[in-house]
Formats: structure tokens, sequence, C-alpha cells
């Protein structure tokens, strides 16, 4: 049975391997499979047919030999004619291949692609924080009623200027009348007793008069003296010099009607202007339940921003650094720099933020306290031997890349970067210092590129 299965797989075999040269392969295999040598199999392949000889071209034929029926060239097969590129490359468009865009001068010009050199620089990192402008505490002050009075003279309105120690209001005070008639008086005494006590000790020089007189004068004059000096340091608790008085009781007597004994002048201790008004003319001031104050007088050529830095990032926030400030509203383009004076060492309890004052100059007086602000704190400042803008960088082949300026045009150039801030990175290699780049419009570059390519893969 075994031959006998053997002699008709070989007939079969011997049938196809004749009408089907190419699964003669498939039948010495299963051959194989079933025991008998490949080589009984291989007489029955034949020779291998030989490939049709091609036609002859026929008469009317295109110069490049191909035939209507035959397989287009290359070129044609993708509508293209031989010798052009994948893209027209006509008069005045770029030329781009292996990373190499030729651009002649007046095309880049053309095209706005601005080239500068690389150079190194500095990074300069910065936290946004929203702040709230403030008055400088240290450059505001009250114009105070020392003495209880009525109000006799209001010399300034709301947003006058006023110069340091300039007389701002007048009050009218019974108090004050009183302090400096007890100086004067006492002044008065003390020049009596004086005259007494000279011309008692001349005596008692003469031995004219007794020693229990001399000594008696002598003590009188002493409490004299003694009554002066305490009126003099009342005057002084009230702002008023004993000068002053002394000298305004000698116009007084001059002019009896137009006495200033009841006269007290308040003065401003800060120049600046004149930004709260809190009472009117004969508002009695100075006593219990009377307004204290009488004006406010801020000077803001110098204001504050009270920013509220969350605990994350106030480890980066140091005094002295440099701070840009803009208006939080949108449309604002006001600009202007300060830097940080203060970062408290407290936290608020309710916000969990610290409190950290800028120091902003306000020459014009344009920052008006209580405006919402945003500042941009600087929080890091890094030199760096390369340095190029975000604008400069375009990402092909998912890698960062510059386009460096050759004499053709450009060249696409892979590069490493490092640190970065908010306008340039650091490139750690692949550009030199000097090296010129496209920085402006370079993704017109890189869209040149991206046709050039699919332009080469059809």
């Amino acid at each position: 049975m075994r031959i006998l299965l053997f002699a008709v797989l070989l007939a079969a075999g011997i049938a196809i391997g004749a009408a089907v040269p190419a699964v003669t392969g498939f039948v010495q295999g299963s051959l194989s499979a079933a025991g008998l040598p490949k080589d009984l199999f291989a007489f029955t392949a034949g020779p291998a047919p030989a490939k049709p000889e091609p036609e002859p071209a026929r008469a009317g034929a295109g110069q490049d030999g191909d035939d209507d029926k035959g397989a287009a060239s290359p070129e044609k097969a993708h509508g293209k004619e031989p010798g052009v590129h994948g893209h027209e490359a006509a008069e005045g468009h770029a030329e781009a291949e292996a990373g190499v865009i030729k651009m002649a001068p007046e095309q880049v010009s053309g095209q706005d692609i601005s080239v500068v050199k690389v150079e190194g620089g500095t990074l300069a990192r910065h936290l946004l924080v929203p702040g709230t402008i403030t008055p400088d505490t240290d450059r505001i002050a009250r114009v105070p009623a020392r003495v209880v009075g009525t109000v006799a003279e209001m010399r300034k309105r709301l947003g006058d200027r006023v110069a340091k120690d300039e007389v701002v209001a007048v009050l009218e005070s019974r108090e004050v009348a009183d302090a400096k008639s007890e100086y004067l008086t006492a002044s008065v005494r003390a020049e009596l007793e004086k005259t007494n006590y000279d011309r008692q000790q001349a005596l008692w020089d003469k031995r004219v008069s007794s020693e229990q007189v001399y000594l008696q004068a002598k003590a009188t004059y002493t409490e004299a003296t003694l009554r002066v000096d305490l009126a003099r340091q009342k005057l002084s608790a009230l702002g008023l010099s004993a000068t002053e008085v002394a000298a305004a009781q000698k116009r007084d007597e001059a002019t009896p009607n137009q006495s200033t004994l009841r006269r007290y002048e308040l003065r401003s201790s800060l120049a600046g202007r004149i930004v709260e008004r809190k009472v009117d003319v004969g508002t009695k001031v100075g006593g219990e339940g009377d307004p204290a104050d009488v004006y406010t007088v801020a000077d803001l050529s110098t204001v504050w921003i009270e920013l509220s830095v969350p605990t994350t990032e106030l480890a980066k926030v140091r005094e002295g650094a440099p701070v840009a400030v803009t208006p939080a509203q949108e449309g604002g383009d006001r600009h202007a720099d300060g830097k940080v004076v203060f970062v408290s060492p407290f936290l608020n309890p309710d916000t969990r933020s610290a409190r950290v004052i800028v120091a902003l100059p306000n020459p014009d007086l344009a920052w008006r306290p209580g405006t919402f602000v945003t500042a941009e704190v600087e929080i890091a400042h890094d030199a760096v031997e390369v340095r190029v803008p975000k604008a400069a960088l375009q990402t092909v082949g998912g890698e960062r890349v510059v386009f460096v300026r050759t004499e053709e045009g450009f060249e696409k150039r892979e590069v490493e970067l490092g640190r970065s801030d908010d306008d340039s990175y650091e490139v750690v290699s692949g550009l030199k210092p000097g090296d010129p780049i496209a920085v402006a419009n370079s993704f017109l570059l890189k869209a040149e590129l991206g046709k050039s390519e699919a332009g080469d893969d059809d």
C-alpha cells in the first residue's frame, strides 16, 4: 500500500509541475513531508519560462521611447516633467533641499525675515502677582488740632500743594490764650524781680541794706525765672515758640485791635498735596468727641504696591528685586518699574500669603492709590553664553531647530535648549556666539522647508 501511495503522489506531482511550475516548491514540500527525497521531483519542474521580449517601438511613439501601453516614467507618473523638482521652481521662489533653503537677499528682505547674530546675555524669570497701590506710609501726614478751639481759617483746598511747615489753618483757642498770657506774665514778673534783685545786691555789697532783704530778693527772682521756664515748656508742648509769642505781643501793642493772643496756627509737617479735608470754618476741634485732624497731606511722588505672594512662591521673592508694573484692567498701556522693599516674615492667617511691599516712583501722579495692578517680580537672573529669542525657534520633525543664514540662504540646524525665561532660551549646543540666525518670520522658512520635503516624497 505504501508503494502504491508513493506512486500516486509522484504521478500527481509530475502533472501539476508541468502545468503550474510555480507550485513545484509546494509539491516538493509535500513529498518531503511524506518521506520522499526532494530530488525525485526536480526533473518535473522543467526550465523556467522565458520572459516575453519587449515589443518594438511603434511608429509615432514619443521621443522618450515610452509606449502607449508601457509603464510611464517615474516623473510622468506623478504628473511632472523630467528635470523639474516636486514643486514649481518659478523665479522668485525659494528652493530647499536636505535642510538647506536657497534664497536671494531680495527674497529675504521682501519677506521681512530679520537676521541677528547670536550672543550671550541673561535670563530673567518672573513671578506674576496681583497687587494694589497704596500711599507710602512714610510720605503721608495728618495736620492735628493739638489744642481745643474753633476753626477760624482754612487756607487750603483739596488737591492744593503745600510746603513743609507752611500754615494751612488757624484756630482760635482759649487754651492757647491762657498759655501765652501765662508766659508773658511770667516774663514781665521775672524782669521786675531781676531789677529788684540787682538793686538789693548792690546795697548789700555796700552794707547799706540787711542780708535778709538781699536773700529775700534773690529767692523771689529765682522763683520768677522758674515760672518763666515752666510757661515756656507749656508753650513748647503746644507747638508754640516763646520767641514768636513775645514778638507777636509787641506787634499787638502797636495794633491793639488785631490781637493774636487766641490765634493758633496749624502747619504741615510734610511737603505734598492736600488729599483730605475733615473740617470746615467754625468747627470745634480738639475736644472729646471733636475731630482730631484738620487735613491729611500726602506725598504721592512715590507710592507702594501691596502684593499677596503665596507661600509656595515666597522663597523666590527677595528684597531689592526689580518689579515691572502694569494696570490690571484691560486696555492699560502704562508701565513702570519698581523694586521690592519689604517681605513680611509673617503670614496672613486667612489667606495664607505673605505681605510684600514694592516701592514705585510716581512723578506724574498717574498711579493712584486703590488701583489694581499686575506685578512681574524677578525671581531669577542667570547669565548664559548663547541666548536666542523664542521667536527664532521652530519644531521640525519633533526637533527644535533654528535657521542659520548662509551665503545661499538658510540652513536648518538642530539645537539643544537649556534654561528659559519669558522671552528667550539658553542654547546648550548647536550654536555659537556670532552665528547669524532668523529671529522674525522664521515660520516662513519652516513652511518653505515643509513644501520642499513634501515634494521630494511625492
